[in-house]
């Protein structure tokens, strides 16, 4: 075995890991092997969101800095220990009609995916064979707006949502805006789903037309936060909680308190640098998983 590869045994399966010492954040010094030790360490949170949900990656071989590619199919020498689920491809842009998901339902998966430098996870708001039981709106700031405008948004959707009864829980993408992830009954197909939410995103911008926008066009966005409602349909993903992003830094798609993002809207943290893989554990140490909720289900959304 070559001196730069080797075995390691991860709750019962053996692993060949490479390359520990590739650096693949260059700005920040960050190996494949620290990427390999967060995601080791971020599991026992990560995993419950991961479970049973078809698992996108994005893989960056050589670093943030070299190329990237999507990788939805289960690559040619996947072990057959890991989990593949053939699924139907909305939407795919290669004309497949399903494709051979990997699932991460346990730590050697992870391990796995890690050590392929898969450094971004993506996940699609339903669990396999189920209707969505996730809804997520995605927050993205057209410059000169920023995480503190996010804030301010999130803020109003929380409590647009509440009068329906609808839980809200925020999170960042690790990039420069953030999500709200809201658990809901899973009794109802991606289309209507998306349809509520586009209607939230439609009422909030009528009230709020300095701040927000709800239509995708780009040249709408400057000075204003982007509701984006699509998020839910049946061909997207969003990036799991807890997912490295391909930042200059091993930043993270990070949960939050309500406090913080209130703190936020204000100018305060969370500020426009995202929180580091190193930050984020020692969050875990002391929140806990704040998206915990969310793997509990929540109400039917409104017709």
């Amino acid at each position: 075995m070559p001196a730069d590869r080797f075995p390691v045994e991860v709750q019962g399966r053996t692993l060949e890991l490479s390359n520990l010492d590739k650096v693949l954040y260059p700005k920040a010094g960050f190996t494949k092997g620290e990427v390999i030790d967060y995601y080791t360490r971020v599991a026992p949170v990560l995993l419950p969101h991961l479970h049973d949900r078809a698992l996108t990656r994005i893989r960056y071989p050589n670093g943030v800095e070299g190329n990237s590619f999507f990788e939805k199919n289960a690559p040619a020498a996947t072990p057959s220990w890991v989990r593949v689920e053939t699924l139907p491809a909305p939407g795919s842009t290669k004309g497949r009609e399903t494709i051979d998901y990997v699932v991460a339902d346990d730590l050697p998966t992870l391990v796995w995916l890690a050590n392929l430098a898969a450094l971004e996870l993506h996940t699609p708001q339903w669990t396999i064979g189920a209707h969505p039981d996730l809804m997520v709106v995605d927050l993205d700031p057209g410059a000169p707006a920023s995480l503190r405008q996010c804030c301010q948004v999130a803020l109003l959707l929380r409590d647009r949502l509440a009068v329906d009864g609808i839980d809200a829980y925020p999170k960042t993408s690790g990039k420069k805006g953030m999500q709200l992830c809201c658990p809901i009954a899973g009794a109802q197909p991606a289309d209507e789903v998306s349809a509520y939410a586009r209607r939230i995103a439609q009422d909030l911008e009528r009230e709020h037309p300095k701040l927000t926008v709800s239509k995708m066009a780009k040249n709408l966005r400057p000075g204003k936060v982007f509701i984006d409602w699509s998020q839910n349909n049946a061909a997207k993903t969003t990036v799991s909680p807890y997912s490295l992003r391909a930042q200059q830094v091993p930043s993270v798609s990070t949960p939050l308190t309500w406090d913080e993002v209130a703190a936020g809207a204000a100018g305060q943290r969370p500020s426009t640098r995202p929180f580091t893989a190193g930050e984020v554990l020692d969050r875990i140490e002391q929140h806990g998983d704040l998206l915990a909720p969310l793997l509990h289900g929540g109400p039917p959304l409104p017709t």
